[in-house]
């Protein structure tokens, strides 16, 4: 670089710009008593949970920190959406405690919501509505402001290739993707910390599975948390700072790409000789 050279730095995405809503440690300052404490975004300790007798969490722990893109792997039925279900105030647990920047989803869950974004595994919205009518009324719930709705309304809907002739139609209508690209947008138009996906590229095309990649990243760079689950072993390899894998009803690995990157290219043959007893894979 010439010493005229001037470096241009990418302007901050608008969704960005406006700061998201404070973190119980923001607030109550004089109540955090580790260094740590204002990082720690995630925090799920001895979580139990139980269907009858089933008992598919057994006591689950891990911590997700600020700027950070978290992984969450295991085998179909081995406990991951039941445990974003407890994280995000869907299912009651059994026992252990899960707070979400500071707060207790179990005592405080209204603050705890208020600073989340949920995808869940399939698209659920209300299909009666238009797209456009969708995303006000979960802005409305979120009690936004009309000029901070519209800007990020303004930004998703460029962002995921949408247009305004699809979104005055009823949900309904759309396809499955079409669907998905709805519950994505509607988890970020309130501008939250946490951006919580339960399998959030079923039913996207390459194009937007993409843009999901880079939206991800930046939600970490611009000082949010991701916490993701999929089965998608390539995608969490590319875009997860930690990846955790539970089995049995506990967190079995914890690998982190940031100290160990060449792991990235492992995670697969990992995943795999983690269930090798119940999958025979060669």
């Amino acid at each position: 670089m010439e010493e005229n050279d001037i470096v241009v730095e990418k302007a901050k995405p608008v969704i960005f710009e406006e700061e998201p809503p404070k973190t119980k440690q923001e607030k109550e300052p004089e109540n955090s008593t580790n260094e740590d404490d204002s990082n720690k975004v995630i925090n799920v300790k001895g979580l139990y949970k139980a269907y009858g007798n089933n008992q598919v969490l057994k006591g689950i722990d891990f911590e997700v920190y600020k700027g950070e893109v978290f992984g969450y792997v295991g085998k179909n039925g081995i406990g991951k959406s039941t445990t974003i279900d407890c994280m995000v105030g869907l299912k009651e647990y059994d026992q252990g405690t899960i707070t979400i920047c500071g707060y207790d989803v179990k005592k405080e869950p209204l603050e705890t919501k208020n600073l989340i974004g949920y995808v869940p595994s399939e698209p659920i919205c209300y299909e009666m509505m238009t797209g456009t009518e969708y995303l006000n009324f979960i802005a409305s719930c979120y009690g936004m402001i009309q000029g901070s709705y519209q800007k990020n309304y303004d930004y998703l809907v460029k962002k995921f290739h949408m247009r305004e002739k699809d979104l005055n139609k009823k949900i309904s209508e759309y396809s499955h993707g079409m669907k998905q690209k709805v519950c994505l947008m509607a988890s970020l138009i309130h501008n939250p910390r946490v951006w919580m996906l339960d399998e959030p590229t079923v039913g996207l095309d390459i194009l937007t599975n993409e843009i999901l990649v880079g939206m991800m990243k930046d939600f970490a760079k611009y000082g949010r948390t991701v916490f993701i689950s999929s089965h998608n072993i390539e995608l969490l390899s590319r875009v997860c700072d930690r990846v955790v894998i539970i089995n049995n009803g506990v967190v079995e690995q914890m690998i982190d790409f940031k100290k160990e990157p060449l792991m990235r290219r492992e995670l697969v043959k990992i995943f795999n000789k983690t269930f090798k007893e119940e999958y025979d894979v060669i």
